[in-house]
């Protein structure tokens, strides 16, 4: 059991109903902590930060009560669920946010359109660390797995400086079978995987390709592909300091006055 007894908001981008929240939630409870579930009423998947439409409108919600966890859903997305949550919305403010376990990997730059991490990314926002956690697999047989690591890695996380932030993937296995556990890079966009196409009434989509055979040695669907579990330390939006390409801009608009 951790030695300080935390409120730990925990939340998603599936839905409050999802299986990955509810194999988390338990393994995050039976560390001593004080558990706050708050996650969308149905699947928030690929909408990163948005947070529309949430000033000025009261935001619908659901619970149901599940092994000692209250498992709240909202109306919302990921990164509201962690806004409100964060202003005091639920009660006590939380002191860390563990977001997932995500049905899917999260690999990669694109990264960012994942409601997943953008919770984790959203929670940094508000002074709180964070830990996104994802599992390899669409159709996943093993979610204890990455609840056990989930619960491993906020024991980490915890004493680290506010606003850390890590994205793990792991592997779809039992949890003896993990090859081990590696810091990652982030794999590279090759914008081959991405695909337009139509669909048979006419409209644009986007479609994925097969991850590719060989993927960049050191990133994250490498490590993961090899049965590792891939940790990435990540931040959100940063200013740039002393930017040439802005401090010649301004030289070119400080006539305008």
């Amino acid at each position: 059991m951790a030695s300080e007894k935390l409120r730990v908001l925990i939340t998603n981008d599936d839905g409050y109903q999802a299986p990955g929240i509810r194999a988390l939630a338990p393994a995050i409870a039976e560390l001593g902590h004080d558990v706050l579930v708050v996650a969308p009423l149905d699947d928030q998947s690929g909408v990163g930060s948005a947070r529309a439409g949430m000033v000025g409108r009261p935001i619908r919600t659901a619970s149901e009560d599940l092994g000692g966890v209250t498992y709240r859903g909202i109306d919302g997305t990921p990164a509201l669920a962690v806004t409100l949550a964060a202003v005091g919305a639920f009660g006590g403010v939380p002191d860390v946010v563990v977001s997932g376990i995500n049905r899917g990997h999260n690999i990669g730059v694109p990264i960012f359109h994942s409601g997943t991490v953008a919770a984790a990314l959203t929670a940094a926002g508000q002074g709180l660390s964070a830990i996104a956690v994802s599992i390899d697999s669409e159709d996943p047989a093993h979610w204890e797995t990455a609840a056990a690591v989930a619960a491993e890695a906020l024991t980490w996380v915890v004493p680290e400086p506010a606003g850390t932030v890590l994205t793990i993937n792991v592997p779809d296995r039992p949890l003896d079978q993990l090859a081990g556990v590696r810091h990652a890079s982030l794999a590279p966009i090759r914008r081959s995987r991405i695909t337009g196409t139509t669909a048979p009434a006419g409209e644009p989509m986007i479609e994925l390709e097969p991850p590719a055979a060989n993927p960049v040695a050191g990133s994250d669907e490498a490590l993961l592909a090899a049965g590792f579990v891939a940790v990435t330390p990540i931040v959100g939006i940063r200013e740039v300091k002393d930017d040439a390409a802005a401090t010649a801009l301004a030289k070119r608009l400080s006539g305008y006055r």
